[in-house]
């Protein structure tokens, strides 16, 4: 199976390419530079191709599969993917914006039609939440409830700020009765335990209130990020400001500056994934740990391209992580050892 890897000259990209070409799998770099992507192709001994979104199409002869990693994804993953449906190629990427996730969902059909897969959030976002999310569902099959969240202690790329910005302007969000609707961001602050003791909690907008009601079924979903009570509270109240994000000029001035003065994140220890589901009378909760993001996403992403290599028959329609490798699929990953479950509370 030949991949292409879009943005593969990015930080993330880069990373994914240089493991994938020691995993032994057959790759194309490519990207929107020409030099960045001609340069690495040489320097990794495997074929280079220079195209922007908007012209793919001709760009994907005798490829199979898509890996995307050029952010924000928004801008990115339409175009790629309108080119795959046409050309009949494997669509995965990287991105953990929910806007992203939504869209493809809907194009589920058309995937279907075409006979491939739309298999979007193949790194840290959001591998672990949503393998926890399938795990919390097979420990509690009708629950109601789920509520993820994330305390993490690392540095972030610039394109990683630059994505985030694309969506700052719209608020966080949560899924009630399956539909999403927007709230405050850092609003219904809680403590949570992660599993190194009683954290401060806001609330964020993970992709999960996307991915996880596809994956589980589950209707009421929140998510939530470890922040100090400060932090949530100057969220709370900075956020009228964050509407000038809306503004395009605004938002491509700051995107552009987070690449230039936003340098390479350093590795900085584990991260810990916290989730509870309930159905009302009973309560189940569980937290996982895993290594830097970042080294995370190159593992999983290189991971599940071998194991798509490996199928005889590849999935077809719009797809999460957990449901096309099941839960356990992070447990496979390195650095991470385990789910561990509390005890199912509020049983009779």
């Amino acid at each position: 199976m030949t991949t292409l890897i879009y943005g593969a000259y990015g930080y993330t990209g880069e990373r994914i390419a240089r493991v994938a070409a020691k995993r032994g799998l057959d790759i194309i770099v490519a990207g929107r530079h020409g030099t960045k992507t001609r340069g690495l192709g040489v320097e990794l001994g495997v074929e280079s191709r220079v195209f922007e979104p908007s012209n793919a199409n001709s760009s994907l002869n005798e490829v199979e599969t898509v890996l995307n990693c050029a952010g924000p994804f928004e801008q990115t993953a339409d175009p790629i993917v309108d080119a795959c449906l046409d050309t009949g190629t494997a669509y995965l990427d990287i991105t953990g914006e929910l806007p992203v996730f939504e869209a493809l969902a809907e194009r589920d059909r058309e995937a279907e039609e075409a006979g491939i897969p739309l298999l979007p959030g193949l790194g840290f976002d959001i591998v672990p939440t949503d393998c926890l999310a399938c795990h919390l569902h097979d420990r509690l099959p009708d629950a109601t409830q789920l509520r993820l969240g994330v305390e993490a202690r690392t540095d972030v790329s610039g394109g990683t700020v630059a994505s985030a910005v694309e969506h700052a302007g719209r608020g966080a969000c949560i899924r009630r009765d399956g539909v999403l609707e927007r709230a405050t961001i850092g609003s219904h602050s809680q403590e949570i335990d992660f599993g190194n003791g009683s954290r401060n909690a806001g609330l964020l907008p993970l992709a999960d209130v996307s991915t996880a009601y596809y994956t589980t079924g589950i209707e009421n979903i929140e998510t939530y990020m470890a922040l100090p009570e400060l932090a949530t509270h100057t969220l709370q109240l900075t956020q009228p400001l964050s509407a000038l994000l809306a503004v395009t000029p605004v938002k491509r001035t700051v995107q552009q500056l987070a690449r230039w003065l936003v340098g390479s994140p350093s590795e900085r220890g584990s991260v810990f994934v916290w989730g509870e589901a309930s159905h009302g009378e009973e309560t189940v909760c569980s937290r996982l740990e895993t290594p830097d993001p970042y080294a995370l996403t190159v593992n999983a992403t290189t991971t599940a391209l071998q194991r798509l290599n490996a199928m005889d028959t590849l999935p077809t329609g719009f797809e999460t992580p957990a449901v096309v490798f099941d839960a356990d699929f992070v447990l496979g990953l390195d650095g991470v050892e385990g789910f561990h479950d509390d005890p199912v509370t509020g049983s009779v």
